[in-house]
Formats: structure tokens, sequence, C-alpha cells
């Protein structure tokens, strides 16, 4: 509750022993407003995709007393009939219905539904059901029909789209079913299918909204372990990561391509893709740092990339990342500023090596034929770069929507690592992450 500590003490003292021992079942006073709290308009599924621990399976079964309950424990509610679906029969059970955030556990005593094993069924004392069911047998739910629905870690479910489908289908009691959607999300289209639906009311949320109900421990532990890893963004920060249709790079492919500690390297380059314009409006200027290993591959470093930059700001940037990585050579377009380019990171430090580079080929066959060393294993990212990454993968053959320039940048750093006769020699160096 937002009061102040002297009004909440006030406004608990006035209530009776029944409505303070009704206050834990009333979720509204307890729910999380960005995430937990039903979303207003005429929305049919309301999905949560949040972190770990953010609060979801809390949120579904609060949701689902909230359909089935009426005013006392056996007048009816806005629902009688509930499918409750999850990955497998048992996590249903120990999840939604039995777990420390289960349904079971959020009921008063006097509203507790009884749980019949046999039937995989909950049942109310006002009569409602809710049934257990299984993302991976679709075929279960051709038969049932029902007016509620909440779907468990839909992202995860082994057979996701032929059971969703059938789920909507068995939805048709009532004059307005509704269902719930509670995942951590990952990259399966169902999720990016129903994000792109006008009837889909969606709230997210990290692990780290729900901090007042998790302990510290595990707060610094999930900190500590996922920060640099592919897993954070999802599995933490609760976000939906949507690759373009036809996108020359997917994160399938940029995770499988991921290392935590680079090897030695014989080649670091810093490139720089300049704005065209430059200010406080400006376009970001493209800076990525990456270098060739002893092996032969190609690893991007880091993603200096930053915008709002007067040239002399973008080329400062430049020569801190060659000199952050011990790089070997700058190279930089100069279809935007010809040689001024040079001569602006001289300004800086005149004794930082400058490659300026041409485009005579397209954004779009420049950055085909990086994608393909992808494709082979041949480029890994040492780290996770959020900004660049998202801009891969909505990098498609036919371009991209707006100004790509982490992706030019990174593109000219790789073409110089592996397509180019180095204009450096090579001398190694360990990488420290």
């Amino acid at each position: 509750m937002n009061l102040p500590e002297p009004r909440r003490r006030e406004l608990i003292d006035g209530l009776s022993d029944n409505a303070i021992a009704a206050m834990p079942y009333l979720f509204e006073l307890w729910a999380i407003p960005d995430h937990q709290i039903e979303p207003e308009g005429d929305w049919t599924t309301w999905m949560i995709i949040g972190g770990r621990g953010a609060g979801k399976t809390r949120c579904g079964a609060e949701w689902v007393r909230a359909q089935v309950e009426g005013n006392g424990p056996e007048d009816e509610g806005r629902a009688r009939r509930v499918a409750l679906v999850a990955g497998t029969l048992d996590e249903a059970r120990e999840i939604m219905v039995m777990g420390e955030s289960g349904i079971l556990a959020c009921s008063p005593a006097d509203r507790r539904p009884e749980w019949i094993a046999s039937q995989r069924t909950l049942r109310w004392p006002n009569g409602a059901e809710a049934v257990c069911y299984s993302g991976a047998s679709p075929d279960k739910l051709r038969g049932p029909q029902f007016d509620c629905a909440w779907s468990d870690e839909l992202a995860k479910w082994e057979k996701a789209e032929e059971t969703w489908d059938m789920l909507q289908m068995a939805l048709r009691l009532g004059a307005r079913p509704r269902q719930i959607v509670t995942t951590t999300p990952n990259a399966k289209p169902i999720l990016q299918k129903l994000a792109a639906r006008e009837s889909v009311a969606i709230t997210t949320a990290s692990t780290f909204a729900n901090e007042a109900n998790l302990p510290e421990s595990f707060l610094r532990e999930v900190e500590e372990n996922f920060r640099d890893t592919s897993a954070w963004r999802t599995e933490v920060m609760g976000e939906l990561l949507a690759d373009q249709p036809g996108a020359l790079w997917t994160r399938a492919v940029i995770d499988a391509n991921r290392v935590a500690t680079p090897p030695a390297m014989e080649l670091i380059v810093v490139a720089v893709d300049p704005p065209a314009t430059s200010g406080a409006n400006a376009d970001e200027c493209g800076i990525v740092a990456a270098g060739r290993g002893l092996d032969g591959k190609a690893y991007v470093l880091a993603d200096w990339s930053a915008g709002g930059l007067t040239p002399r700001q973008w080329a400062e940037r430049a020569v801190e990342a060659f000199r952050a990585h011990n790089a070997d050579l700058i190279v930089a377009e100069r279809n935007q500023g010809g040689e001024m380019v040079g001569e602006i990171i001289a300004m800086v430090d005149k004794s930082a090596p400058v490659k300026g580079v041409y485009a005579s080929k397209s954004k779009e066959r420049r950055a085909g034929q990086i994608s393909m060393l992808y494709e082979k294993g041949d480029v890994r990212h040492c780290r996770v770069m959020p900004e660049l990454e998202d801009q891969m993968r909505g990098f498609g053959a036919e371009g991209f929507k707006g100004s790509p320039d982490r992706v030019d940048a990174l593109v000219w750093a790789i073409t110089e690592l592996m397509l180019s006769t180095p204009a450096a020699p090579p001398r190694v160096r360990v990488v420290r992450g």
C-alpha cells in the first residue's frame, strides 16, 4: 500500500479482526502496479512476460481466483470452467496448483478449492472447476470448453503452437471468455505472434521488479552469474527479443557464437561509422572493437557506439576505444566525411593509425558477407552487446529501418579482420575480459 506509515497504521487499527485476517488475500493491496494489476482495455489475452522470480505465477493464481470467486464463498464468480495449461501435467500440479505461489497457497480457507488428483481438477465451494492440461498434448483440449484459462510458461511448451490453437478453440463459454499467460520470454514464434495481436495486452517485468519479495542473496547471485551472459536479457530482464523475418542475423546464431573469454589476439581494430549529422540530435556514431585470434576467428570485443556527439566527441570516443583495447588500427568509413574523418581523429591523437574505407557495395551486400561468416562460426561475441545485437537481428536482406550505424561499424571491423589485407602487422596480445 502506497501510504505513509502513520496513515497505514491508522487505517489498520480501525479494521475489524475479520478484515485484518482477510488482508493477506486481497491481492490488489500487495500487487506490483506495473505488471501484476489487470490492464484496462478490451483485451481477450493478458500476457505477463517477466524474468525469473518476477511474480508471474502469483499473479496468474490470483487472477484465476478473481475470476472464479464471488462475493461469498458459495457465490458464483465471472468464470466457472477454467483450463490450467503448463509444459507438463506435473508442472501444472506442482507450480500452478500446489506451488508456493499457486492457487491453493493464495486461497483463504473458506474459499480454498479441493484438489481431486484422479481428475486433475480443482473444485471451488461455489462449484467452479479448473482442470490441468499439458502443453505437450494438444488433443486433450479438443473436447472440453472453458470461459477462462491460465497458460504458464508458454514459451517452453513442447507443442506450443498446436496446444495454443486447441485452447483457443475451447475458450467458447460465456459472453466474454478471457485468459492470462505468464511466461519467461524466448525466441519461440508463438510469443512473437501473440505480442503482435491487438487483442493481447502485455505487461513486462524484470526479476528485480519483485526484489522486495526475493532474498538478497538470490538477487546478488543473479547479478554476478548472469550479467554478461545471453540469458540476462530474457531470463532476468524479461525482454522478448524478436528476430525480423528474413534477418541476416538471428538470436540463435549470435548466442551460438558467444564466448566468455577471447583467445590471444594477433590483430585488433576499432571500426568507426561516422554520423552524417552532429550535435544533440545527431545519429549514432557506430564504434565497434574487434580482433582476430590466433585461431583465425574474429572476436567482437565491445560496442562503443553512441549518439548525439559532435565530430570531436566521436573521434575522442574512437580513440578511447583504440587505447582501451590496445588496438592496431582505426578503420573509418569515408563515405560521409571523406578525408576529414582521418583529420578529425588526428586532432585527438596524431599517433593513432587510421585506415579510410569506402563503401563501393551496398550495405546489404557487405552485411550479407559478414553474416555468412557468423553462420560458419568464424565470428564470435565476447560479451552481451544489447543495442548492437538488436540492430543485427533487425537487419534483413532488404536493409534496416533507420540508420544501422552499429551494424555498419561491425561489418567494417570484421571485413578488415577477415576479408582484407591487413594494414597493420600482427602482434600477439592477451585480451582480458
